[in-house]
């Protein structure tokens, strides 16, 4: 089972309302969030870790997991108000955000919250984004990570690091970094853009940056490309490194909301469909197995982009577009 923790709140997304007038549009999202729902539309188990308000807009948050068959059993509750996450949306450029966090609950997230004993069937454990920029959880999910991260034998859980960066939301980069750094060491698979990059290392370039990952000891750098699709690091138990790309599909872009979070979601689903979710399996992925990796996260993330809002594909959308 795939177990994502980060933030889950609600986009309000420019729109036009009943009467004609543009308005905002209230939509579940958030990057861990969106990331569990790809993942679940892809028939993999999958569940969410995490407090979620008992307003209006956590049952929706509740209710939008459910139907997508990701689990809410680990789940908190408060009566802390839910995030909000206005987004503005130009032509040609990244969408924008604004966040009200302000004491509300996933941003409370605490020790508390986190389960006594992690279910027996978690082979990987994802987290990052804007929830590791705001305090309690950012060093509620730090610390969880990094205790699961020692774990060794059969039952340690893979563990994937998406950082997903909105540099409006970090004060001190050079802190950040240095976080950043700790989270990446204990991480198995870090997927990262090169926008995230660029602010991580400016001007060390992509195959650099890359290349500092694994000397952290990442296992699998992935970085996503846009139109250019994917690329991958592999570092072999031998200490060989392999490159691998893949394209994206060409389709239309509608807009880009969830596209690195649907590619998250179903590359782990895809490893996980492949019985290869666990850390000796994906030290001998062949490269060929790496590249189809690749490519079917690519084409999901393609999907995604040909549709306005995060709305990740199924499987069979998939495997029925045509390349």
């Amino acid at each position: 089972m795939i177990l994502g923790c980060g933030e889950a709140l609600i986009d309000m997304i420019p729109g036009i309302s009943s009467g004609g007038e543009p308005a905002f549009l209230p939509c579940p999202g958030g990057s861990p969030y969106n990331t569990a729902i790809a993942a679940g539309r892809l028939g993999v188990p999958v569940s969410f870790l995490g407090r979620f308000s008992t307003d209006f807009f956590g049952e929706t948050l509740i209710k939008r997991l459910a139907e997508n068959h990701v689990g809410t059993g680990l789940i908190t509750r408060s009566d802390q108000t839910s995030t909000l996450a206005f987004v503005k949306l130009e032509q040609g450029q990244e969408p924008r955000y604004i966040f009200y966090t302000e004491g509300s609950a996933d941003r409370s997230f605490s020790a508390v919250d986190l389960p006594a004993v992690l279910p027996p069937e978690v082979t990987c454990i994802y987290f990052g984004s804007i929830a590791m920029t705001m305090e309690p959880v950012a060093s509620t999910i730090e610390n969880f990570i990094l205790e699961q991260s020692r774990r060794t034998g059969s039952g340690a859980p893979v563990i994937s690091l998406d950082p997903n960066i909105r540099p409006f939301m970090i004060r001190d980069r050079e802190a950040f970094v240095r976080r950043f750094e700790t989270w990446a060491a204990a991480a198995t698979i870090a997927k990262i853009s090169e926008a995230d990059f660029e602010f991580i290392y400016p001007g060390l370039g992509l195959d650099k940056s890359m290349e500092k990952m694994l000397s952290l000891g990442v296992r699998i750098a992935v970085t996503t490309l846009g139109p250019e699709g994917a690329m991958a690091l592999i570092r072999r138990e031998d200490g060989s490194v392999s490159r691998v790309s893949a394209p994206v599909v060409d389709l239309e872009v509608i807009d880009t909301i969830g596209a690195g979070d649907t590619f998250h979601g179903s590359f782990l689903a895809w490893l996980e469909i492949q019985g290869k979710m666990n850390r000796p399996a994906l030290a001998a992925l062949s490269d060929g197995e790496l590249r189809d990796a690749l490519f079917f996260a690519n084409k999901a993330a393609s999907l995604v982009c040909s549709r306005r809002g995060a709305e990740p594909p199924t499987l069979t959308e998939i495997e029925a577009l045509k390349v």
